[in-house]
């Protein structure tokens, strides 16, 4: 993740997709939808942040992008195509996702669950010397090299939140889904993985508790209040104060970190305003 590692566009793929939402909704509870209706796009090469509080319906949203949650209505389209009408290979090659819940390890060592990140884009079984190059670098990238022959499950948090990464990564997709990626991750990880996300020759939708962090790095921000959209556009129109006291209920001081000059959030509830 530091300059002197593998570039982290070799584990991307050569054609960023464009992603439309037109009239997207999914779920029905008495009669209204738990998300949308829901109309975007994404540029190709653009990271969304998708913020929100608890229950807001990101995770269900994201459910959506992947081909896991069919809508119930409207469509998600990745370059024009809608994606429920393309083989569920080919939405594999393209689209990539690291998820809040792992799956089981089966015994696998950290190598071996990055390597399925080929799974996707091979004909038969078996690795070659490309591959595991490939592999080697990208455990690089992620700081993972010690860890390859460690079970997965003998890790800690963040290091199984960098090992799902780094499968992702290795998949090289067009378009890449993370639904909480920092949850777990130390302070210096959770700012360098969102440096690389936004540095990645792919298309990013992101899911994010920590709204400095969406303000930062985000190209676009959607902010899903109970299911429907509260804002959407550049970090600096959405995450304003009136929108982050509406939907969190909490106040805000916004300003420019002096060092980085990025955007800068910090938070307090009303009773704490000293007089």
């Amino acid at each position: 993740m530091a300059s002197e590692k593998p570039a982290a566009d070799r584990f991307t793929g050569t054609q960023p997709a464009r992603l439309d939402l037109d009239g997207l909704s999914w779920g029905v509870v008495s009669g209204r939808p738990i998300v949308g209706p829901i109309s975007l796009s994404v540029e190709p090469g653009q990271m969304l942040a998708l913020v929100g509080p608890n229950g807001a319906g990101k995770s269900s949203l994201l459910r959506c992008l992947y081909r896991y949650h069919r809508p119930t209505s409207g469509h998600v389209r990745l370059d024009g195509a809608d994606i429920w009408t393309l083989p569920g290979k080919a939405v594999a090659k393209r689209i990539a996702t690291v998820l809040q819940e792992q799956a089981s390890d089966f015994g696998l060592t950290v190598a071996e669950i990055v390597e399925l990140g080929l799974t996707p884009h091979r004909g038969g079984w078996g690795a070659d010397h490309a591959d595991y190059e490939a592999i080697k670098a990208v455990l690089a990238l992620m700081e993972l090299t010690p860890l390859a022959p460690r079970d997965l499950a003998t890790l800690s948090g963040g290091e199984r939140q960098r090992v799902m990464i780094a499968r992702a990564l290795l998949q090289k997709p067009d378009l890449l889904i993370l639904d909480e990626p920092t949850n777990h991750l130390d302070i210096r990880h959770q700012l360098e993985v969102l440096e690389l996300l936004a540095g990645l020759n792919c298309t990013v939708i992101v899911s994010l508790h920590d709204l400095a962090l969406a303000c930062a790095h985000a190209d676009q921000v959607l902010l899903l209040d109970r299911g429907k959209v509260a804002a959407l556009g550049a970090p600096a129109e959405v995450l304003t104060q009136s929108t982050i006291r509406s939907a969190f209920a909490v106040e805000t001081l916004l300003d420019a970190h002096p060092a980085t000059g990025r955007p800068r959030l910090s938070f307090y509830l009303p009773n704490q305003i000293q007089e």
